[in-house]
C-alpha cells in the first residue's frame, strides 16, 4: 500500500530492534521507543500457517527490515511490522493532547451519520447520540454489518471512524476512497501511527496510543493484556 511507503519513507529506520513481543492481543517492538499494535488473532488463524516466517531470529533484522513486514499477508507479520512502525515515530507531544478518541466521536457524530470500522466498547455511546450508526466487522457481532457491506455505507457517512487494523489487513486505502470528501474521518487504536502523514491522506484526527513505560507495557502483552488492560500508555489525540 502507498500509505505504508509513505509512512516508512517519512521514518529513520537505521535502528536495531531491542525486544518483540507478540501476545494474543497486542504486539509490541522495542526499537528506538515502543510501539504496539493489535494482534487480530481470530483473522490470522484464518490463514495457511506458518503465520511468521522466521521467529527467533526476527530481532536479527533492523527497526526498517521490521517495519517493511508491514506488507506482509501474514495478520501476525503485519502486526509486527505496524508495531515497528509505531516504535519508530518521533511523536511531538505538543501535537497530542490527552483526549480519548470515543469522546471526539461522540462531539463529532451527534445527530449525524456515523459509520465505525471495527467493533469498539463505545460504539453503545455512540448509538445513543448519532442519527444513524453503522458498525462494519469483519468479525460481526449482532447488529454489526460485515466488511462486505462498507461499500455501500461508507460514502453515506458524515463522521467515518477507522480502525487502526485496516493497515495491518491492508484495507485502508480502500475504506478511504469511499468517503465522502466532506465526512470528518478518525483514525482509532493502538495500532494506529500518531504521523501527520495520515493527514495528508485525509484524516482528521488520529487517536492511538503513546507508551511510557516500556518495560511494563511489553510486561502486559507477553501476559495476554487487551486494550484496557495494557499500563504503561497514554491514550492520546492528534487532530490535523
Amino acid at each position: 500500500m502507498k500509505v505504508l511507503d509513505d509512512l516508512i519513507s517519512s521514518l529513520q529506520v537505521d535502528v536495531p530492534v531491542r525486544d518483540i513481543r507478540q501476545g494474543i492481543f497486542h504486539t509490541g517492538v522495542l526499537s528506538r521507543h515502543c510501539g504496539l499494535a493489535a494482534t487480530l488473532p481470530r483473522d490470522a488463524l484464518r490463514q495457511d500457517p506458518p503465520l511468521v516466517k522466521e521467529p527467533g531470529s526476527l530481532l536479527e533484522k533492523s527497526a526498517g527490515e521490521l517495519a517493511a513486514m508491514a506488507y506482509s499477508e501474514s495478520i501476525l507479520e503485519a502486526a509486527m511490522g505496524m508495531a515497528a512502525i509505531n516504535s519508530l515515530l518521533d511523536i511531538d507531544d505538543r501535537s497530542c493532547v490527552e483526549q480519548n478518541g470515543a469522546e471526539l466521536v461522540l462531539e463529532k457524530g451527534r445527530g449525524k451519520r456515523v459509520a465505525v470500522v471495527g467493533h469498539f466498547p463505545f460504539v453503545k455511546r455512540i448509538r445513543k447520540h448519532a442519527d444513524t450508526l453503522w458498525i462494519i466487522e469483519n468479525n460481526p457481532k449482532p447488529g454489526d454489518f460485515p466488511g462486505t457491506e462498507a461499500d455501500r455505507l461508507i460514502p453515506r457517512a458524515d463522521v467515518l471512524c477507522i480502525t487502526g487494523t485496516s493497515l495491518t489487513n491492508h484495507t485502508w486505502e480502500h475504506l478511504m476512497r469511499l468517503r465522502d470528501p466532506a465526512a470528518y474521518v478518525v483514525m482509532i487504536g493502538d495500532t494506529v501511527p500518531l504521523s501527520p502523514v495520515l493527514f495528508d491522506w485525509g484524516v482528521d484526527a488520529l487517536a492511538g496510543t503513546t507508551v511510557v513505560e516500556p518495560a511494563l507495557a511489553l510486561r502486559c502483552v507477553s501476559q495476554g493484556a487487551n486494550f484496557r488492560q495494557i499500563k504503561g500508555v497514554r491514550r492520546v489525540t492528534m487532530v490535523k
